[in-house]
Protein backbone atom coordinates (compact mmCIF):
# COMPACT_ATOMS: atom_id res chain seq x y z
CA UNK A 1 0.00 0.00 0.00
CA UNK A 2 1.20 3.56 -0.67
CA UNK A 3 2.43 5.18 2.53
CA UNK A 4 3.42 8.80 3.16
CA UNK A 5 7.19 9.18 3.46
CA UNK A 6 7.06 11.98 6.04
CA UNK A 7 3.90 12.50 8.10
CA UNK A 8 5.14 15.61 9.89
CA UNK A 9 6.93 17.78 7.34
CA UNK A 10 4.79 19.09 4.50
CA UNK A 11 7.73 20.69 2.69
CA UNK A 12 10.71 18.33 2.46
CA UNK A 13 8.96 15.44 0.71
CA UNK A 14 5.48 16.81 0.20
CA UNK A 15 3.01 13.99 -0.31
CA UNK A 16 5.56 11.55 -1.69
CA UNK A 17 4.91 7.92 -0.83
CA UNK A 18 6.66 4.56 -0.61
CA UNK A 19 5.35 1.02 -0.84
CA UNK A 20 4.65 -0.46 2.58
CA UNK A 21 4.34 -4.23 2.57
CA UNK A 22 1.50 -6.01 4.33
CA UNK A 23 -0.02 -9.47 4.63
CA UNK A 24 -3.58 -10.38 5.46
CA UNK A 25 -5.82 -13.40 5.86
CA UNK A 26 -9.62 -13.18 5.81
CA UNK A 27 -10.31 -16.93 5.99
CA UNK A 28 -12.23 -16.73 9.26
CA UNK A 29 -13.50 -13.16 8.96
CA UNK A 30 -17.13 -12.29 9.59
CA UNK A 31 -17.31 -9.60 6.93
CA UNK A 32 -20.39 -7.87 8.30
CA UNK A 33 -18.58 -6.06 11.08
CA UNK A 34 -16.15 -8.67 12.35
CA UNK A 35 -12.96 -7.38 13.99
CA UNK A 36 -9.55 -6.73 12.45
CA UNK A 37 -6.56 -8.13 14.32
CA UNK A 38 -3.60 -5.93 13.47
CA UNK A 39 -0.02 -7.01 14.07
CA UNK A 40 2.48 -4.16 14.32
CA UNK A 41 5.63 -5.11 12.46
CA UNK A 42 8.77 -4.60 14.48
CA UNK A 43 12.48 -4.85 13.68
CA UNK A 44 12.35 -7.49 10.99
CA UNK A 45 10.91 -8.95 7.81
CA UNK A 46 7.12 -9.12 8.06
CA UNK A 47 7.01 -12.60 6.51
CA UNK A 48 9.21 -13.96 9.30
CA UNK A 49 6.98 -12.31 11.89
CA UNK A 50 3.88 -13.77 10.23
CA UNK A 51 5.37 -17.26 10.36
CA UNK A 52 6.20 -17.02 14.07
CA UNK A 53 2.96 -15.65 15.52
CA UNK A 54 0.44 -18.44 15.85
CA UNK A 55 -1.51 -16.79 18.66
CA UNK A 56 -2.94 -14.16 16.32
CA UNK A 57 -4.33 -16.96 14.15
CA UNK A 58 -5.84 -18.66 17.19
CA UNK A 59 -7.46 -15.38 18.23
CA UNK A 60 -8.75 -14.73 14.70
CA UNK A 61 -10.38 -18.15 14.53
CA UNK A 62 -11.94 -17.58 17.93
CA UNK A 63 -13.46 -14.18 17.10
CA UNK A 64 -13.89 -14.49 13.32
CA UNK A 65 -11.38 -11.72 12.66
CA UNK A 66 -9.34 -10.59 9.68
CA UNK A 67 -5.58 -10.79 10.28
CA UNK A 68 -3.49 -7.84 9.10
CA UNK A 69 0.31 -7.71 9.44
CA UNK A 70 2.03 -4.47 8.38
CA UNK A 71 5.78 -4.15 7.92
CA UNK A 72 7.69 -1.46 9.82
CA UNK A 73 9.26 1.25 7.67
CA UNK A 74 12.96 0.63 6.88
CA UNK A 75 12.63 -3.12 7.55
CA UNK A 76 12.18 -5.99 5.14
CA UNK A 77 11.03 -4.60 1.81
CA UNK A 78 9.35 -1.44 3.16
CA UNK A 79 12.18 0.92 2.29
CA UNK A 80 11.13 4.57 1.79
CA UNK A 81 14.10 5.36 -0.45
CA UNK A 82 14.84 1.91 -1.81
CA UNK A 83 18.53 1.05 -1.81
CA UNK A 84 19.37 4.58 -0.61
CA UNK A 85 17.22 4.34 2.53
CA UNK A 86 20.22 4.10 4.86
CA UNK A 87 22.39 6.79 3.30
CA UNK A 88 22.76 10.44 4.26
CA UNK A 89 19.69 12.17 5.62
CA UNK A 90 17.33 9.49 4.30
CA UNK A 91 17.66 7.38 7.42
CA UNK A 92 16.40 10.32 9.49
CA UNK A 93 12.77 9.38 8.81
CA UNK A 94 13.20 6.16 10.76
CA UNK A 95 11.59 6.79 14.12
CA UNK A 96 8.70 5.61 16.27
CA UNK A 97 6.42 8.59 15.59
CA UNK A 98 6.61 7.98 11.85
CA UNK A 99 6.00 4.25 12.33
CA UNK A 100 2.94 4.80 14.51
CA UNK A 101 1.51 7.25 11.99
CA UNK A 102 2.16 4.71 9.25
CA UNK A 103 0.09 2.17 11.12
CA UNK A 104 -2.73 4.55 11.99
CA UNK A 105 -3.16 5.79 8.41
CA UNK A 106 -2.71 2.28 7.04
CA UNK A 107 -5.56 0.93 9.18
CA UNK A 108 -7.84 3.81 8.22
CA UNK A 109 -7.16 3.34 4.50
CA UNK A 110 -7.48 -0.43 4.70
CA UNK A 111 -10.86 -0.19 6.42
CA UNK A 112 -12.11 2.38 3.93
CA UNK A 113 -10.89 0.37 0.93
CA UNK A 114 -12.71 -2.73 2.18
CA UNK A 115 -15.80 -0.83 3.31
CA UNK A 116 -15.49 -1.92 6.95
CA UNK A 117 -15.15 1.38 8.78
CA UNK A 118 -17.17 0.02 11.71
CA UNK A 119 -14.96 -3.02 12.33
CA UNK A 120 -13.06 -2.73 15.63
CA UNK A 121 -9.28 -3.17 15.60
CA UNK A 122 -7.26 -5.04 18.20
CA UNK A 123 -3.47 -4.68 18.00
CA UNK A 124 -0.85 -7.32 18.73
CA UNK A 125 2.90 -6.87 19.08
CA UNK A 126 5.90 -8.64 20.54
CA UNK A 127 9.08 -7.10 21.97
CA UNK A 128 9.59 -3.75 20.14
CA UNK A 129 6.28 -4.46 18.43
CA UNK A 130 4.73 -4.77 21.89
CA UNK A 131 6.06 -1.32 22.65
CA UNK A 132 4.48 0.00 19.46
CA UNK A 133 1.00 -1.37 20.17
CA UNK A 134 1.24 0.06 23.68
CA UNK A 135 2.00 3.47 22.21
CA UNK A 136 -0.84 3.01 19.71
CA UNK A 137 -3.24 2.87 22.64
CA UNK A 138 -1.61 5.99 24.08
CA UNK A 139 -1.80 7.95 20.84
CA UNK A 140 -4.63 6.45 18.78
CA UNK A 141 -7.24 4.96 21.15
CA UNK A 142 -9.85 6.04 18.60
CA UNK A 143 -8.34 3.60 16.08
CA UNK A 144 -7.16 0.74 18.32
CA UNK A 145 -9.73 -0.71 20.74
CA UNK A 146 -7.17 -2.69 22.70
CA UNK A 147 -3.62 -4.03 22.54
CA UNK A 148 -1.88 -7.23 23.54
CA UNK A 149 1.76 -6.36 24.23
CA UNK A 150 4.04 -9.37 24.69
CA UNK A 151 7.51 -8.93 26.19
CA UNK A 152 7.42 -5.16 25.73
CA UNK A 153 10.25 -3.47 27.72
CA UNK A 154 8.65 -0.02 27.78
CA UNK A 155 10.27 1.00 31.07
CA UNK A 156 13.80 -0.06 30.13
CA UNK A 157 13.74 1.63 26.73
CA UNK A 158 12.49 4.82 28.39
CA UNK A 159 15.52 4.75 30.66
CA UNK A 160 13.59 3.81 33.80
CA UNK A 161 15.20 0.40 34.31
CA UNK A 162 18.91 -0.34 33.98
CA UNK A 163 19.89 -2.39 30.95
CA UNK A 164 22.29 -4.31 33.21
CA UNK A 165 19.31 -6.32 34.49
CA UNK A 166 19.08 -8.01 31.09
CA UNK A 167 22.36 -9.86 31.62
CA UNK A 168 21.56 -10.53 35.26
CA UNK A 169 18.42 -12.43 34.24
CA UNK A 170 20.44 -14.51 31.77
CA UNK A 171 22.79 -15.41 34.61
CA UNK A 172 19.83 -16.36 36.79
CA UNK A 173 18.43 -18.55 33.99
CA UNK A 174 21.67 -20.53 33.89
CA UNK A 175 21.93 -20.63 37.69
CA UNK A 176 18.44 -22.11 37.84
CA UNK A 177 19.45 -24.97 35.56
CA UNK A 178 22.59 -25.63 37.62
CA UNK A 179 24.74 -23.48 39.92
CA UNK A 180 27.75 -25.36 38.55
CA UNK A 181 26.87 -24.07 35.09
CA UNK A 182 27.48 -20.47 36.14
CA UNK A 183 30.72 -21.50 37.81
CA UNK A 184 32.00 -23.14 34.63
CA UNK A 185 31.21 -19.99 32.65
CA UNK A 186 33.08 -17.79 35.13
CA UNK A 187 36.05 -20.17 35.17
CA UNK A 188 36.21 -20.19 31.38
CA UNK A 189 36.20 -16.40 31.13
CA UNK A 190 38.85 -16.17 33.85
CA UNK A 191 41.09 -18.51 31.85
CA UNK A 192 40.52 -16.51 28.67
CA UNK A 193 41.44 -13.29 30.47
CA UNK A 194 44.61 -14.90 31.79
CA UNK A 195 45.61 -15.95 28.29
CA UNK A 196 44.73 -12.53 26.86
CA UNK A 197 47.04 -10.89 29.40
CA UNK A 198 49.95 -12.63 27.64
CA UNK A 199 49.39 -10.61 24.49
CA UNK A 200 50.20 -12.14 21.10
CA UNK A 201 50.93 -15.59 22.50
CA UNK A 202 47.71 -15.63 24.49
CA UNK A 203 45.61 -14.40 21.59
CA UNK A 204 46.99 -17.24 19.47
CA UNK A 205 46.05 -19.74 22.16
CA UNK A 206 42.50 -18.36 22.38
CA UNK A 207 42.10 -18.31 18.61
CA UNK A 208 43.16 -21.93 18.37
CA UNK A 209 40.98 -23.04 21.28
CA UNK A 210 37.88 -21.45 19.72
CA UNK A 211 38.70 -22.37 16.12
CA UNK A 212 38.56 -18.76 14.91
CA UNK A 213 38.90 -18.13 11.17
CA UNK A 214 40.99 -15.02 11.78
CA UNK A 215 43.31 -15.01 14.81
CA UNK A 216 42.85 -12.32 17.45
CA UNK A 217 45.52 -9.66 17.17
CA UNK A 218 44.53 -6.83 19.50
CA UNK A 219 42.57 -5.81 22.58
CA UNK A 220 39.83 -4.62 20.23
CA UNK A 221 39.61 -8.08 18.67
CA UNK A 222 39.50 -9.67 22.11
CA UNK A 223 36.72 -7.35 23.28
CA UNK A 224 34.67 -8.20 20.20
CA UNK A 225 35.36 -11.89 20.75
CA UNK A 226 33.97 -11.70 24.29
CA UNK A 227 30.85 -9.87 23.11
CA UNK A 228 30.43 -12.52 20.41
CA UNK A 229 30.43 -15.21 23.11
CA UNK A 230 28.05 -13.26 25.34
CA UNK A 231 25.65 -12.90 22.43
CA UNK A 232 25.33 -16.69 22.21
CA UNK A 233 24.00 -16.69 25.77
CA UNK A 234 21.61 -13.85 24.89
CA UNK A 235 20.14 -15.86 22.02
CA UNK A 236 19.74 -18.97 24.16
CA UNK A 237 17.99 -17.13 27.00
CA UNK A 238 15.60 -15.25 24.73
CA UNK A 239 14.86 -18.43 22.76
CA UNK A 240 14.62 -20.81 25.72
CA UNK A 241 11.47 -22.50 24.46
CA UNK A 242 10.32 -26.04 25.33
CA UNK A 243 10.66 -27.09 21.70
CA UNK A 244 13.17 -26.48 18.86
CA UNK A 245 12.94 -22.97 17.40
CA UNK A 246 14.97 -20.89 14.94
CA UNK A 247 17.63 -23.57 14.69
CA UNK A 248 18.12 -23.92 18.44
CA UNK A 249 17.15 -27.12 20.26
CA UNK A 250 14.44 -27.34 22.89
CA UNK A 251 15.54 -25.74 26.18
CA UNK A 252 18.81 -24.34 24.75
CA UNK A 253 19.89 -22.98 28.15
CA UNK A 254 19.80 -26.51 29.56
CA UNK A 255 21.64 -27.83 26.49
CA UNK A 256 24.35 -25.17 26.85
CA UNK A 257 24.74 -26.01 30.52
CA UNK A 258 25.17 -29.67 29.68
CA UNK A 259 27.84 -28.79 27.11
CA UNK A 260 29.63 -26.63 29.67
CA UNK A 261 29.55 -29.28 32.37
CA UNK A 262 30.53 -32.32 30.29
CA UNK A 263 33.48 -30.77 28.46
CA UNK A 264 37.00 -31.68 29.65
CA UNK A 265 37.83 -28.04 30.47
CA UNK A 266 35.80 -24.89 31.15
CA UNK A 267 37.18 -23.18 28.03
CA UNK A 268 36.25 -26.12 25.81
CA UNK A 269 32.82 -26.14 27.42
CA UNK A 270 32.41 -22.46 26.63
CA UNK A 271 33.44 -23.08 23.03
CA UNK A 272 30.92 -25.89 22.65
CA UNK A 273 28.16 -23.83 24.24
CA UNK A 274 28.92 -20.86 22.00
CA UNK A 275 28.99 -23.09 18.92
CA UNK A 276 25.42 -24.16 19.65
CA UNK A 277 24.33 -20.71 18.47
CA UNK A 278 26.81 -19.98 15.69
CA UNK A 279 27.22 -23.44 14.16
CA UNK A 280 23.59 -24.50 14.01
CA UNK A 281 24.19 -26.24 10.69
CA UNK A 282 27.26 -28.00 12.16
CA UNK A 283 29.05 -27.38 8.86
CA UNK A 284 31.43 -24.59 9.89
CA UNK A 285 35.10 -25.37 10.24
CA UNK A 286 35.88 -22.06 11.92
CA UNK A 287 34.14 -19.01 13.38
CA UNK A 288 34.25 -15.52 11.86
CA UNK A 289 33.43 -13.35 14.86
CA UNK A 290 33.10 -10.10 12.90
CA UNK A 291 30.79 -11.67 10.34
CA UNK A 292 28.64 -13.47 12.90
CA UNK A 293 28.24 -10.62 15.39
CA UNK A 294 28.13 -6.86 14.83
CA UNK A 295 29.00 -4.35 17.53
CA UNK A 296 26.15 -1.85 17.72
CA UNK A 297 24.17 0.48 19.97
CA UNK A 298 22.18 -2.45 21.36
CA UNK A 299 24.48 -4.55 23.56
CA UNK A 300 21.96 -7.40 23.39
CA UNK A 301 22.60 -7.63 19.65
CA UNK A 302 21.29 -5.97 16.48
CA UNK A 303 21.42 -8.99 14.22
CA UNK A 304 22.83 -8.85 10.70
CA UNK A 305 22.02 -7.24 7.34
CA UNK A 306 20.01 -4.10 6.57
CA UNK A 307 17.53 -4.77 9.37
CA UNK A 308 20.46 -4.60 11.79
CA UNK A 309 21.41 -1.16 10.46
CA UNK A 310 17.86 0.07 10.98
CA UNK A 311 17.71 -1.22 14.55
CA UNK A 312 21.16 0.14 15.32
CA UNK A 313 20.05 3.59 14.20
CA UNK A 314 16.93 3.43 16.37
CA UNK A 315 19.09 2.45 19.34
CA UNK A 316 21.29 5.45 18.55
CA UNK A 317 18.44 7.93 18.63
CA UNK A 318 15.31 7.25 20.70
CA UNK A 319 15.48 3.78 22.20
CA UNK A 320 17.62 3.47 25.34
CA UNK A 321 19.43 0.13 25.40
CA UNK A 322 22.59 0.94 27.33
CA UNK A 323 23.65 -2.06 29.39
CA UNK A 324 26.86 -3.54 30.73
CA UNK A 325 28.27 -6.65 32.36
CA UNK A 326 30.77 -6.52 35.20
CA UNK A 327 31.01 -10.10 36.46
CA UNK A 328 29.48 -9.30 39.85
CA UNK A 329 25.71 -9.70 39.54
CA UNK A 330 26.22 -11.43 36.22
CA UNK A 331 28.57 -14.21 35.06
CA UNK A 332 30.10 -12.34 32.13
CA UNK A 333 33.38 -10.44 31.66
CA UNK A 334 33.64 -6.70 32.15
CA UNK A 335 32.02 -5.49 28.92
CA UNK A 336 30.59 -2.01 29.42
CA UNK A 337 28.28 -0.11 27.12
CA UNK A 338 27.86 3.23 28.84
CA UNK A 339 26.17 6.48 27.87
CA UNK A 340 29.52 7.93 26.82
CA UNK A 341 30.31 4.87 24.70
CA UNK A 342 26.90 5.08 23.08
CA UNK A 343 27.36 8.76 22.28
CA UNK A 344 30.78 8.17 20.75
CA UNK A 345 29.65 5.20 18.68
CA UNK A 346 26.45 6.80 17.41
CA UNK A 347 28.07 10.05 16.39
CA UNK A 348 30.88 8.22 14.64
CA UNK A 349 28.46 5.90 12.82
CA UNK A 350 25.46 8.12 12.02
CA UNK A 351 26.46 11.66 13.09
CA UNK A 352 23.66 11.62 15.67
CA UNK A 353 23.52 11.80 19.46
CA UNK A 354 20.88 9.93 21.49
CA UNK A 355 18.07 11.85 23.17
CA UNK A 356 17.82 9.91 26.41
CA UNK A 357 14.71 11.60 27.76
CA UNK A 358 12.71 11.38 24.52
CA UNK A 359 10.92 8.10 25.25
CA UNK A 360 10.33 9.12 28.84
CA UNK A 361 8.46 12.26 27.79
CA UNK A 362 6.94 11.21 24.48
CA UNK A 363 5.71 7.80 25.61
CA UNK A 364 4.84 8.41 29.24
CA UNK A 365 7.87 6.96 31.02
CA UNK A 366 6.91 4.97 34.11
CA UNK A 367 3.45 6.49 34.62
CA UNK A 368 1.07 4.93 32.10
CA UNK A 369 -1.95 4.85 34.42
CA UNK A 370 -3.99 7.13 32.13
CA UNK A 371 -4.04 4.46 29.42
CA UNK A 372 -6.49 1.57 29.12
CA UNK A 373 -7.23 -1.72 27.37
CA UNK A 374 -3.72 -3.17 27.28
CA UNK A 375 -2.63 -6.66 28.29
CA UNK A 376 1.08 -6.94 29.10
CA UNK A 377 2.61 -10.42 29.11
CA UNK A 378 6.12 -11.43 30.15
CA UNK A 379 7.96 -14.69 30.72
CA UNK A 380 10.00 -15.04 33.88
CA UNK A 381 12.90 -16.50 31.85
CA UNK A 382 12.96 -13.58 29.43
CA UNK A 383 15.88 -11.17 29.96
CA UNK A 384 13.64 -8.31 28.82
CA UNK A 385 11.02 -8.96 31.50
CA UNK A 386 12.38 -6.60 34.22
CA UNK A 387 12.07 -3.73 31.75
CA UNK A 388 8.37 -4.31 31.18
CA UNK A 389 5.05 -4.10 33.01
CA UNK A 390 4.98 -7.02 35.45
CA UNK A 391 1.99 -6.05 37.58
CA UNK A 392 -1.49 -4.86 36.76
CA UNK A 393 -2.05 -1.12 37.11
CA UNK A 394 -5.83 -0.95 36.78
CA UNK A 395 -8.79 -3.07 35.66
CA UNK A 396 -7.95 -2.19 32.06
CA UNK A 397 -4.14 -2.21 32.30
CA UNK A 398 -3.42 -5.79 33.23
CA UNK A 399 -0.39 -8.06 33.32
CA UNK A 400 0.27 -11.78 33.17
CA UNK A 401 3.50 -13.64 33.96
CA UNK A 402 4.36 -16.86 32.14
CA UNK A 403 6.25 -19.14 34.49
CA UNK A 404 8.90 -20.95 32.46
CA UNK A 405 8.35 -18.61 29.52
CA UNK A 406 11.05 -16.99 27.39
CA UNK A 407 10.66 -14.10 24.91
CA UNK A 408 6.93 -13.74 23.95
CA UNK A 409 6.26 -17.49 24.20
CA UNK A 410 2.53 -16.77 24.32
CA UNK A 411 2.59 -15.43 20.75
CA UNK A 412 4.13 -18.62 19.37
CA UNK A 413 2.10 -21.41 17.82
CA UNK A 414 0.57 -23.76 20.37
CA UNK A 415 2.77 -26.73 21.14
CA UNK A 416 2.15 -29.86 23.23
CA UNK A 417 5.23 -28.96 25.27
CA UNK A 418 3.94 -25.52 26.26
CA UNK A 419 3.85 -24.99 30.03
CA UNK A 420 0.39 -24.59 31.53
CA UNK A 421 1.29 -20.97 32.28
CA UNK A 422 1.51 -20.21 28.53
CA UNK A 423 -1.90 -21.79 27.93
CA UNK A 424 -3.34 -19.79 30.82
CA UNK A 425 -1.77 -16.57 29.51
CA UNK A 426 -3.32 -17.02 26.06
CA UNK A 427 -6.73 -17.66 27.60
CA UNK A 428 -6.29 -14.59 29.80
CA UNK A 429 -5.53 -12.51 26.70
CA UNK A 430 -8.52 -13.94 24.83
CA UNK A 431 -10.86 -13.03 27.68
CA UNK A 432 -9.71 -9.42 27.58
CA UNK A 433 -10.01 -9.28 23.79
CA UNK A 434 -13.55 -10.58 24.15
CA UNK A 435 -14.33 -7.83 26.66
CA UNK A 436 -12.91 -5.10 24.38
CA UNK A 437 -14.96 -6.34 21.45
CA UNK A 438 -18.14 -6.67 23.48
CA UNK A 439 -17.74 -3.15 24.87
CA UNK A 440 -17.15 -1.77 21.37
CA UNK A 441 -20.17 -3.45 19.81
CA UNK A 442 -22.45 -2.48 22.69
CA UNK A 443 -21.23 1.11 22.63
CA UNK A 444 -21.90 1.34 18.90
CA UNK A 445 -25.18 -0.63 18.97
CA UNK A 446 -23.79 -3.36 16.72
CA UNK A 447 -25.46 -6.63 17.65
CA UNK A 448 -23.06 -9.23 16.33
CA UNK A 449 -21.09 -10.33 19.39
CA UNK A 450 -23.13 -13.52 19.58
CA UNK A 451 -22.06 -14.32 16.02
CA UNK A 452 -18.37 -13.90 16.82
CA UNK A 453 -18.26 -15.96 20.01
Amino acid sequence: MDQTIDHFNFVAHGNQTFKQRYLYNDTWWYKNGGPIFFYAGNEGNIVDLWNNNGFVIKAAKTFRALILFVEHRYYGKSLPFGGDSFTGDNIGLLNIDQALSDYAFFIRRFKKTHGVEKSPVVAFGGSYGGMLVTYMRFKYPNIIQGSVAASAPIYQTAGKVSGDTFFQVITKDFQTVSPDCEGRVRSAFAQLNQWASLGTQGYAQISQAFQLCNPLKSNQDYDHFLRWIRNAFVEAAMGDFPYPSDGLPAFPVKVMCNLLQTAPTPVEGLRRATALNYNISQTLNCFDIYKEFKYCADPTGCGLGLDAIAWDYQACTEINLEGSTYGVKDMFPVLPFTAAMRDEYCYKTYKVLPRRDYMDVQYWGSDISSASNIVFSNGNLDPWAPGGVLNGISDTLVAVIIDGGAHHLDFKYENPNDPQSAIDARNFELRHIQKWLRDYYQRNNIGIMNVLK
